[in-house]
C-alpha cells in the first residue's frame, strides 16, 4: 500500500494534525479561519491537491488574494460566516493577503 502525508487543518481534527492517507482517497482539505484581523494558521502547509477554504469569522468583511497572481486568484469580499476554496495542483509557496486590509497575510506551501 503506498501512503502519502497530508496536513489537515479545521474539522473535528486539531489544526496541523498530520495524517498518513492512502493515493486514490477522498482528497484532502484543509481550513484557515479569518478572525480578528487575522489568517490562522497564518502558515499552513499541505500536500498538492488539497482543497483550502478561507473561512471568515470576523464580524467584518476581508478576502483572500494571491500576491503573485492578484488578478488571476482572487476571492470574492467575504463577509461573517462566507466562505472561499481554491484546490492547490501543484508545488510551491503562495502567499496571499487581504486586499481590504494589507497588513492580513498568509503563506500556503505545497509539497
Amino acid at each position: 500500500m503506498i501512503t502519502r502525508r497530508i496536513l489537515i487543518a479545521g474539522g473535528p481534527l486539531a489544526v496541523g494534525t498530520l495524517l498518513a492517507a492512502s493515493v486514490g482517497a477522498q482528497p484532502a482539505e484543509a481550513a484557515i479561519h479569518i478572525d480578528n484581523f487575522a489568517f490562522t494558521p497564518a502558515e499552513l502547509t499541505i500536500a498538492a491537491g488539497t482543497r483550502v477554504t478561507w473561512i471568515n469569522r470576523d464580524d467584518i468583511p476581508h478576502n483572500v488574494v494571491d500576491r503573485d497572481n492578484p488578478r488571476t486568484r482572487r476571492s470574492p469580499v467575504l463577509d461573517t460566516n462566507d466562505s472561499y476554496a481554491f484546490t492547490f495542483e501543484s508545488p510551491g509557496t503562495f502567499h496571499y493577503f487581504c486586499a481590504l486590509h494589507p497588513h492580513m497575510q498568509g503563506t500556503v506551501i505545497v509539497r
